[in-house]
């Protein structure tokens, strides 16, 4: 592929076409010299207005050349240091990028971690969703954590419930066993009172049995 098919820039294609240019002029001064030097005798004043019209053209070419060059170096290191920090500006983004990946996978195990987690209200014995919209009608359009919450709140409440029953049946059976302690003892105290009583009531027996 030709040169001035792979170079866009406006500047670098009249670069290249000054240089073509002068590199033209330059062999069209050597031939001129080359033939001018196998004439014999000095050249003619139209020979060296010819010579002095190829300088003239080459050095003016060389001149633009040089402007050009200098404005290619120019341009060359305005496009280095846009590319440098382009190049910057991509790095912190590709950092930035980096740390958010690391922390999406961070969040991503915390929520594996979370949803994996045997939680203890999973092993209460809550009752059936069905029967507990049954008896709570007013639950049924909670989401699920909201239904969760009453639910645990409701198993919560017949625990209570439950607990207070058993403090109370537990005061009753202590009340029960003292009474029947105190009866056992009042029983003891009959029984030995009624063997006092039949002690005492030997010698009238017999006074009875020798009158018969």
């Amino acid at each position: 592929m030709a040169i001035d098919k792979l170079v866009t820039d406006p500047n670098l294609a009249l670069a290249i076409q000054i240089s073509g240019q002068s590199r033209d002029q330059a062999n069209a001064l050597v031939s001129l010299a080359e033939k001018n030097g196998s004439s014999a005798g000095p050249l003619s004043p139209a020979q060296k207005a010819e010579v002095s019209k190829q300088q003239t053209l080459l050095l003016a070419s060389i001149a633009q050349l040089r402007g050009l060059h200098r404005h290619a170096n120019l341009a060359a290191r305005e496009t280095k240091a846009q590319t440098a920090e382009a190049r910057q500006e991509v790095d912190r983004l590709h950092l930035q990028l980096q740390n958010l990946y690391y922390e999406q996978r961070h969040l991503q195990e915390e929520i594996t971690a979370c949803e994996s987690y045997d939680h203890k209200y999973q092993q209460l014995p809550l009752i059936p969703v069905e029967d507990f919209l049954a008896q709570f009608p007013e639950h049924a359009d909670d989401d699920e954590n909201a239904l969760m919450f009453a639910r645990i709140d409701h198993e919560r409440s017949v625990r209570e419930g439950l607990e207070q029953q058993r403090q109370e049946l537990l005061k009753r059976k202590q009340k029960l066993i003292a009474d029947n302690k105190r009866r056992k003892e009042d029983l003891a105290n009959l029984d030995n009172d009624l063997e006092k009583f039949i002690d005492a009531a030997k010698p009238i027996q017999k006074l009875f049995e020798k009158e018969a």
